[in-house]
């Protein structure tokens, strides 16, 4: 029998885990490529160019023109398109979600490298997963296109004064890198395309971002940073110094002032989230050393105390040799791409590994409409030439000829052409999913349609009818089937008197689930008989208060 291939695991579809496939396919010989096999594993089959992403947003790139397949990037490289489950660094075995087959795949390796990034961490602010729109995936870029011209076709022809404005207003919490070119990119679509509709102005928009330190982009010096403050205010930006989330609604922002400690309630049907990320789940679950959720590795990209575990990307805190931990960027992930799978060669033919020694060649951010930022080798460029910089230097770093000429295509046409509004109708709302309000919220009024259904998970809420208080609402307690099992509007009003998390199931999940659910029908059948009695008697009170002396009970 001959000898099994060695297997080089990498877990990661990002500049990082990319990159190392592409480096190994060309360092490895022919024949050892007939001994080694290297394994990729990402979620998708593409890996999206990060920097372009605000451009999604405004329509000056096409969604598919800041992608790449994996496949032909590294053509060598066994492709598996599923999420990891788990890693076994004892067993050196990976697990694999479930794919078509329905069963999960165990990977032995001998070589592993993590390079699977970060996530957004929605525990610290209550609501965020629930209502915030995340700017981390090409899926989020597509998803808050859809969303900007939904709400302008609703204001459009939204009578009523104060919802238009709510419609109108776009929060972004975040003023790094993300935040600011999230923001920037927003605002010059959001203000072109108004120019379709009849009803809208630009007065009417109100564009807002939150940073919580002194100044926007903290990454770049004072001058630059202020220049790009100035310029996006007077681009119409309300930017907030001091300010962060503090919790999010399906209608409402909650700030805070760090300064005063105030709190301020913005109206918005569109927030944006750039922040907090965290460290993967599976990543906080292994044993290895790390720093503030980032995997400690050496100098050479290797995990401390575990040979043959490799880290690089924003999971892995790589020490650079002037003594600063590698930041974040696509630019380090790539030279630390390099450097991994140098090593990893190196690990295979018994020689000296290599130190990571890139230190960075500078910060570049977009501003949007022909502006942005730039500080390279200590050279501080903004404006135009700034912009141009920026262009220049992430149209030669796009992987392929192909994908460079279709850049160069969609920035050309961005001149001559006006930018397409059109909503692809793409995204549902799920059958089952949490929903999030803040004390004093309404979760729905007397005479709205009765379409869902709500549990109680956290909080409490009044219902309230002809401004008196019907029934006090707690956790596990169910509300709303009247209306959705009847087919009538609203017959009360429900109220947050707290912060309230909720489990909603739409109208028709939740009739199937009483047609097929054992005993549901009975038991939904006998809440409703029980609740009508006490708002009966409720209202009886209402109408017939008792008189002094009389005995309550016998009403």
């Amino acid at each position: 029998m001959s000898n099994p291939k060695k297997r080089v695991l990498i877990l990661g579809g990002g500049f990082g885990g990319v990159y190392v496939a592409v480096h190994l396919q060309k360092l490895l010989t022919s024949k050892e490529m007939e001994e080694i096999e290297i394994v990729l594993v990402s979620r998708e089959n593409y890996m999206v160019f990060q920097p372009l992403l605000p451009e999604v947003i405004s329509g000056s790139v096409e969604l598919n023109h800041v992608i790449t397949p994996i496949r032909r990037m590294a053509p060598k490289a066994c492709l598996h398109t599923r999420e990891v489950e788990s890693i076994d660094p004892g067993n050196r075995t990976v697990t694999l979600s479930p794919g078509l087959d329905r069963l999960p795949l165990a990977l032995k390796y001998d070589h592993l490298v993590i390079a699977m990034g970060t996530q957004l961490d929605y525990s610290k602010i209550p609501g965020m997963r629930e209502h915030a729109h995340p700017f981390k995936y090409l899926g989020d870029a597509l998803y808050l296109r859809n969303q900007l011209v939904h709400v302008l076709e609703a204001a459009e022809v939204e009578p009523d004064p104060e919802l238009r404005r709510r419609l109108l207003t776009f929060v972004v919490a975040g003023g790094g890198f993300s935040g600011v070119e999230c923001i920037a990119e927003m605002n010059d679509f959001l203000r072109e395309a108004i120019r379709a509709y009849h009803t809208i102005s630009e007065s009417d928009l109100r564009i807002v971002l939150l940073q919580r330190g002194d100044r926007i982009l903290p990454e770049l010096t004072e001058s630059l940073a202020a220049f790009a403050h100035k310029l996006l205010v007077k681009r119409g930006v309300e930017i907030r110094i001091g300010a962060s989330l503090k919790a999010v609604s399906a209608d409402t922002a909650v700030i805070e002032d760090k300064k005063t400690g105030t709190e301020e309630s913005i109206c918005t049907r569109t927030t944006i989230a750039t922040i907090p990320a965290g460290p993967h789940a599976l990543i906080a679950s292994l044993p290895f050393k790390q720093d503030k959720g980032r995997i400690v590795v050496d100098q050479h990209t290797e995990v401390v105390d575990s040979p043959g575990v490799w880290a690089l990307g924003d999971c892995a805190a790589i020490p650079q040799v002037d003594g600063q931990t590698s930041p974040p960027t696509a630019q380090h992930a790539l030279r630390q791409a390099r450097t991994c799978a140098e090593n990893i060669v190196a690990s295979f033919r018994q020689q000296p590994k290599k130190i990571f020694k890139f230190t960075g060649l500078g910060k570049l951010g977009s501003l949007g409409r022909r502006s942005a930022v730039a500080e390279v080798f200590g050279i501080k460029l903004k404006g135009l030439i700034a912009w141009l910089f920026w262009r220049g230097v992430y149209v030669t770093k796009f992987p392929g000829l192909d994908g460079q000429l279709r850049l160069i295509a969609d920035w050309i046409l961005d001149v001559f052409l006006p930018r397409d509004i059109t909503q692809l109708q793409l995204f549902h709302e799920e059958a089952v999913h949490r929903e999030h309000f803040e004390a004093g919220e309404t979760v729905f009024a007397t005479g709205d349609f009765g379409d869902k259904v709500y549990f109680i998970v956290k909080g409490e809420a009044t219902v309230e009818r002809e401004g008196a208080i019907m029934a006090e609402l707690k956790n596990g307690d169910v509300f709303g089937e009247v209306a959705l099992i009847s087919n009538h509007p609203r017959g009360a009003t429900v109220r947050a008197t707290t912060a309230v998390d909720v489990v909603v199931v739409s109208r028709e999940a939740f009739k199937e689930l009483l047609g097929c659910l054992p005993g549901m029908n009975e038991t939904m059948q006998e809440i409703m008989r029980v609740r009508l009695g006490r708002t009966l008697d409720l209202l009886d009170e209402m109408h017939n208060p008792a008189v002094p002396g009389q005995d309550v009970a016998k009403m």
